[in-house]
C-alpha cells in the first residue's frame, strides 16, 4: 500500500473537523432544569367604600312619566298584638323579627307610623289571598293594641276593642285606600290571608262598622234571607263549600272533606260574618253567608257620598 501524502491528510482531516462542527451545531444545548412556575398572588380583599368620600350620584330626567302604573300595595291587613302597649312597642321597633308599617295605642287611642309606606314590613308571614302570595311585599300592616284572647273554662274569650281605637283605625284605613286605591275586597285580616294559622284580629273586631263607613263590601241582607231558606231545604256537601271559599280568596284545600284546614277557614270566614258562632261548622245560616259573598253581584257597599249601598259588583 502506497503511503497517504500529507496534504491529502490534512485536507480529509479538514473536512472531518468541518463537518463535525456542523454536526454540533446542529445539536441544541441540554435544557436548563425546570423553574417552578409562581402562583398567583390572591386576590385583594374587596372593600366598602369609604364613606367619607363623596361619590357624584348619576344624572337622572325624570321629565317623562309612564302611565302603566299603581302604588305598591295592594292590600291592608289588620292585626291584633296580643300584648300590651310597652311589649308592643318594642317588638315592633326593636324586636327584629316582626314589623308593620302603623301601631294603634289603645289607652290613649294614637297611631304611630314605624315603617315608612315604601318599604316592607314584616307583618303578613307565610300569607295567601285570591292567588297571591307572601303579601309583605304587597300590603301594608296595622297592628292594634289588644290582648287578644284567653281560654277559660267556658271557652275562648275574644278582648273588646274601645270605640275611640276603631274610630282611629277607620281613620287610617280610609285615607290608605284613598291614596293607595286599595280595593275594598283587600282589606283583610290577618286570619284571612293565614286562616286557622292566625286568629286576629279576631271576632270581636267590628268589621260592619268598617262596611257601613264604605270601606269594604258586605252581603246584602235580602239575599243572605232567601239564600238560607235554599240551603235549609237543599244542603250543599262540602266540595261546593271549598270551591265557593276559594272563590272569595281564601287558601282552603279542595278535598271534598271538612277537614281540618277547611274547618279553620270556615270559623275565619265566621270570624268576620258572623262573629256570634265561630265553629267553624256549616250550618244553612253559614253555607248562606259564603253563597253571598261568594257573588260578587249580591255584595253591596257604601260609597263615601251616598246615603244607601250599591252592588258592589267590582270584586277581584
Amino acid at each position: 500500500m502506497q503511503p497517504v501524502p500529507a496534504a491529502l491528510l490534512s485536507r480529509l482531516f479538514g473536512f472531518a473537523a468541518a463537518a463535525l462542527l456542523a454536526a454540533c451545531a446542529n445539536v441544541a444545548p441540554p435544557a436548563a432544569p425546570a423553574q417552578p412556575t409562581p402562583a398567583t398572588p390572591p386576590a385583594a380583599p374587596r372593600t366598602r367604600p369609604d364613606p367619607a368620600v363623596i361619590y357624584a350620584p348619576p344624572a337622572i330626567d325624570k321629565s317623562y312619566t309612564s302611565v302603566a302604573q299603581d302604588s305598591r300595595v295592594q292590600f291592608i291587613v289588620l292585626h291584633y298584638t296580643a300584648i300590651d302597649w310597652d311589649k308592643s312597642l318594642r317588638v315592633l321597633t326593636t324586636g327584629g323579627q316582626v314589623s308593620a308599617h302603623y301601631l294603634v295605642r289603645d289607652e290613649p287611642a294614637q297611631i304611630y307610623q314605624i315603617v315608612d309606606e315604601n318599604r316592607r314590613a314584616w307583618h303578613a308571614g307565610m300569607s295567601f289571598w285570591a292567588g297571591n302570595s307572601f303579601l309583605n311585599a304587597a300590603s301594608i300592616g296595622i297592628e292594634i293594641v289588644n290582648p287578644g284572647y284567653r281560654d277559660t273554662p267556658a271557652g275562648r274569650v275574644y278582648a273588646p276593642y274601645s270605640q275611640a281605637q276603631i274610630d282611629q283605625v277607620i281613620a287610617l284605613v280610609r285615607d290608605l285606600q284613598w291614596r293607595h286605591q286599595v280595593k275594598p275586597e283587600r282589606i283583610l285580616g290577618h286570619a284571612d290571608i293565614g286562616p286557622g294559622r292566625k286568629q286576629d284580629p279576631g271576632p270581636g273586631f267590628p268589621w260592619k262598622q268598617f262596611a257601613d263607613a264604605g270601606l269594604i263590601p258586605w252581603p246584602d241582607p235580602d239575599q243572605v234571607a232567601r239564600k238560607r231558606l235554599d240551603h235549609e231545604i237543599s244542603p250543599r256537601d262540602m266540595g261546593w263549600v271549598q270551591e265557593r271559599l276559594a272563590r272569595i280568596g281564601y287558601n282552603v284545600p279542595r278535598t271534598g272533606l271538612l277537614d281540618e284546614m277547611t274547618q279553620g277557614v270556615i270559623s275565619t270566614f265566621q270570624m268576620k260574618y258572623r262573629p256570634e258562632n265561630i265553629d267553624g261548622l256549616i250550618d244553612p245560616q253559614t253555607a248562606a253567608l259564603i253563597d253571598v259573598v261568594s257573588t260578587p253581584e249580591f255584595m253591596r257597599i257604601k260609597r263615601a257620598d251616598e246615603a244607601v249601598t250599591k252592588p258592589y259588583t267590582s270584586q277581584f
